[in-house]
């Protein structure tokens, strides 16, 4: 058997997943939507390997970002192998490599797009092995890839995808394109990770109502994308991630994401909008960075806000 590579992109939800229910699998607490970011991609390649060990390594290449996974990362990303070798009847090791075009562990959703990827690759080396009727029915690979890590489900799909419970859709909205931008803020390791994170927020005292508050906006910016009103769904988007963060500023310990840098940012482009009545949508992840998504219409203000925030940050575009 030969080598096979598969890649996948990250996302961006503009409503949350952010809190999972009691049972296993990471069944998220309510629905959430994200606009997917084709640029910004994590590549794994599968090799058969003699022994009964899989292992781990770092994918090499010009084109990636230098990449390190702790012991505790190396071990969640072999046990979703393991549980997708499990799907098809595999027994075979294999030698993992994976790298990304941008950087981990900051706030990207670099572990939705490593273990859609990582998802995707075993499909395509395990079908080889002992077909199956599921290895091409990309519900059932998002229900799988969700097992894993819950964003990653998304990343199936492009370029919107919206997910409630067991496996992400994809969903339609007139805006098919749009720009992307991340400023990076912070480029190093959190130190509270997602995973983390979604069981302390359940400990806010701003949790209870998070689910109803959520479906209010999921129903406003649904409605906001398909009649084109920019500004709601930048209201919309905007609230939202600064409920997410107003959760893990209110747990119990509390901690933050945020940095001056984030807050330097933000306070900009809110001052930008004001002053042009028009802008991006803006949100923030789990991680100091900070990202914007333009209209195709405004790729002049986009590439404006592009060399001044080159300035100070990092800046990743689409």
């Amino acid at each position: 058997m030969q080598s096979v590579m598969a890649s996948a992109p990250s996302n961006i939800a503009l409503i949350k997943y952010m809190g999972k229910t009691q049972t296993s699998g990471n069944i998220p607490t309510n629905a959430s939507l994200s606009y997917t970011l084709d640029h910004l991609r994590t590549s794994v390649r599968l090799t058969p390997q003699i022994g009964s060990q899989d292992t781990w390594s770092a994918l090499e290449g010009d084109e990636f970002e230098p990449m390190r996974l702790s012991e505790k990362g190396q071990t969640r990303f072999l046990a979703h192998l393991q549980f997708l070798k499990k799907q098809w009847g595999i027994e075979q090791s294999f030698l993992v490599e994976s790298a990304n075009n941008f950087p981990s562990d900051c706030g990207l959703a670099s572990s939705a797009s490593s273990f859609a990827a990582l998802t995707l690759a075993a499909a395509k080396m395990f079908q080889q092995i002992n077909p199956q009727g599921f290895g091409e029915d990309m519900r059932t690979l998002s229900g799988f890839s969700r097992q894993g890590s819950g964003s990653s489900c998304r990343s199936l799909y492009t370029p919107w995808a919206l997910w409630a419970a067991e496996y992400a859709e994809p969903i339609e909205f007139p805006y098919k394109k749009l720009l992307h931008q991340v400023i990076i803020v912070e480029a190093g390791k959190k130190e509270v990770s997602s995973s983390e994170a979604h069981k302390l927020v359940a400990k806010s005292s701003l949790f209870p109502g998070r689910i109803e508050r959520v479906e209010k906006r999921m129903k406003e910016l649904n409605f906001a994308l398909r009649s084109q009103d920019w500004k709601t769904s930048f209201d919309v988007v905007w609230a939202e991630f600064w409920d997410m963060h107003a959760l893990f500023a209110t747990c119990a310990p509390p901690f933050m994401y945020m940095t001056a840098g984030s807050q330097k940012v933000l306070e900009e482009i809110l001052q930008f909008w004001k002053e042009q009545g028009d802008g991006p949508l803006v949100t923030m992840d789990a991680g100091a960075n900070v990202h914007f998504l333009w209209r195709e219409d405004q790729k002049e203000m986009a590439k404006t806000q592009e060399n001044h925030w080159q300035q100070h940050f990092r800046v990743i575009c689409s």
